[in-house]
C-alpha cells in the first residue's frame, strides 16, 4: 500500500485539501490525512485529528485556543506535525507528503517535513515559494511549487496546479514505496553498496577536490561533493549528523571565514562540528580559509573597500583575510576538531589555500598563511587530532590524493578497530 500523507489546516484550506485527497485516491495511492488547524472546524475529516497533533507537541488543543496567541499555536502544531509525521514514517506508513498553504501553513508543513530523512519525497505548494524560501527549505530536500494565487478556493489557476502537484506526489510515494520494498527496509539515502564519503568544494580548490574523489572512488567509495555556498555546508553537517557517511573529506572551510567576517556565504556557527560529534572519520584542510564573500563590487561594505578585493563574477566579490583575522580562524578550527570524538587529521597545503593564494596569485600571503597555520598547531597542542604539512599547493593533485589516502587508511582503521 502506497501512502501519500497530507498535512494542512483544514479548517482553512478543508475544501482544498478534500479536492487533493479525492485527485490524489484516483492515482491509486491511499491518502493519510493530518490536520494542524487551531481555531475552526475542520471542513473534511482527518485521519489524525487535530487534538492527536497538538498531543504529540506535549500541548492540548483546549489551551492552545484559550491562550488566544496564534504565534505560540503555530509553533506547537508544528511540532506537533514533526512528530507525527516522524511517527508514520517509522511505522513504514510514509511514502511522500504533500502540503498545500500561505505562511503559516508552509510554515508548519515545512518544519514536519525538514525532519523526515533526505530522500523521503516532500512537496510544498506555497503562496510563499516564489520569493526567498530558504527558511523553509533548509537543509532538505523539499520541493517548492509556487501557487501563482493564494490556497482560497479551487478555480481555474488553483486546479491545474494542485493536479499537477497531486500527480507528482502520486508518482514520488509509488517509486519510493517500490524502492522501499525491493530493499526490505526503508530506502534511504546511503543504503547503496558503496560507502558514502562527503567531500566539500569550492571553485578555488576544484583541481585538489577532484583528484581526491577520483582517487576516492578508485578505492570503492561514492563520493558526495557539497558547494561551500553556505547552504552546501549546512547539509554538509545535516548529513553528517544522521550518520549516513563512512567518513568526510572536508578540505575546504571557506564558510567560516565569512561566519567570521560578515560574508554572504556563511554556514553558521556549527560548521565543521557534525562529523566530529557523531565519531566519523574526518580529514580537514582550510581551502579557501584565505578570503571573505560577498555581492556584488557595488555591494561590498565600506569596510571591505581597502582591502585586496578581487571580482570573482558579477555576484560574488572576494577579500583577502587578513593575518589577524586568519589567526582567529586557525584558533576556530581547533576548538571545534579538538571537539571531535573520532579519527580527526588535519592536512595543511603549504604553499597556499586557493587559486588565488597561490605563489603569485593575487591573495599570496605568507604572512597570513603562517598565522593561521600557527594558530591552528597551538590550538590543537596535545589534542588526539594528527596534523600533516605538505609542501604543496591545495590544488595540487598529489595534495588531494594524499588526503584522500590518508582518509581511507583512517575509516579502514576505525572498521578494524568496531
Amino acid at each position: 500500500m502506497t501512502n501519500v500523507v497530507l498535512v494542512g489546516t483544514l479548517d482553512t484550506k478543508g475544501v482544498e485539501y478534500g479536492w487533493l485527497r479525492e485527485r490524489l485516491l484516483r492515482t491509486g495511492v491511499e491518502v493519510i490525512m493530518v490536520d494542524t488547524g487551531i481555531m475552526g472546524d475542520p471542513r473534511v475529516p482527518a485521519d489524525i485529528p487535530r487534538e492527536a497533533v497538538a498531543r504529540a507537541a506535549g500541548k492540548e488543543l483546549s489551551d492552545l485556543r484559550a491562550a488566544a496567541d496564534r504565534g505560540a499555536a503555530v509553533t506547537a502544531m508544528a511540532r506537533g506535525a514533526e512528530a507525527t509525521l516522524l511517527r508514520l514514517h517509522a511505522e513504514g506508513r510514509l511514502h511522500a507528503v504533500l502540503a498545500i498553504g500561505g505562511s503559516g501553513g508552509t510554515s508548519i508543513a515545512t518544519r514536519a517535513m525538514r525532519a523526515l530523512p533526505l530522500g523521503v519525497p516532500k512537496l510544498m505548494v506555497s503562496s510563499m515559494a516564489s520569493g526567498d524560501v530558504a527558511p523553509y527549505v533548509g537543509s532538505s530536500d523539499i520541493t517548492m511549487m509556487y501557487s501563482v494565487v493564494d490556497i482560497a478556493g479551487i478555480n481555474s489557476i488553483s486546479t491545474p496546479v494542485m493536479a499537477n502537484a497531486a500527480e507528482a506526489a502520486a508518482g514520488m510515494a509509488k517509486a519510493f514505496e517500490r524502492a522501499s520494498r525491493e530493499l526490505r527496509r526503508p530506502a534511504r539515502l546511503g543504503a547503496g553498496s558503496r560507502p558514502l564519503i562527503a567531500a566539500s568544494m569550492a571553485g578555488v580548490t576544484t583541481t585538489g577536490v577532484d583528484a581526491a574523489r577520483e582517487r576516492l572512488t578508485e578505492l570503492g567509495y561514492e563520493v558526495l561533493v557539497f558547494h561551500v555556498s553556505g547552504t552546501g555546508g549546512r547539509t554538509l553537517e545535516t548529513l553528517a549528523g544522521q550518520g549516513i557517511f563512512a567518513g568526510v573529506l572536508d578540505l575546504t572551510l571557506s564558510e567560516l571565514a565569512d561566519d567570521l567576517c560578515g560574508g554572504i556565504l556563511t554556514a553558521g556557527p556549527d560548521r565543521l562540528s557534525a562529523a566530529g560529534r557523531a565519531g566519523i572519520p574526518q580529514v580537514v584542510s582550510l581551502g579557501a580559509l584565505d578570503m571573505v564573500k560577498f555581492g556584488p563590487l557595488e555591494t561590498l561594505p565600506e569596510r571591505a573597500r581597502y582591502r585586496r578585493v578581487h571580482v570573482h563574477n558579477p555576484s560574488i566579490t572576494v577579500v583577502r583575510t587578513t593575518p589577524a583575522e586568519s589567526a582567529e580562524l586557525g584558533r576556530r578550527v581547533a576548538a571545534k576538531l579538538r571537539a571531535a570524538t573520532g579519527p580527526t587529521a588535519v592536512c595543511i597545503p603549504l604553499r597556499g589555500l586557493s587559486t588565488l593564494g597561490a605563489p603569485g596569485g593575487t591573495y599570496h600571503d605568507p604572512d597570513a598563511d603562517r598565522a593561521l597555520f600557527s594558530a591552528l598547531r597551538e590550538g590543537l597542542r596535545g589534542s588526539s587530532a594528527r596534523l600533516y604539512d605538505y609542501d604543496t599547493h591545495i590544488n595540487d593533485p598529489d595534495f588531494g590524493r594524499a588526503a584522500a589516502d590518508r582518509l581511507h587508511t583512517m575509516i579502514g582503521a576505525e572498521r578494524a578497530a568496531a
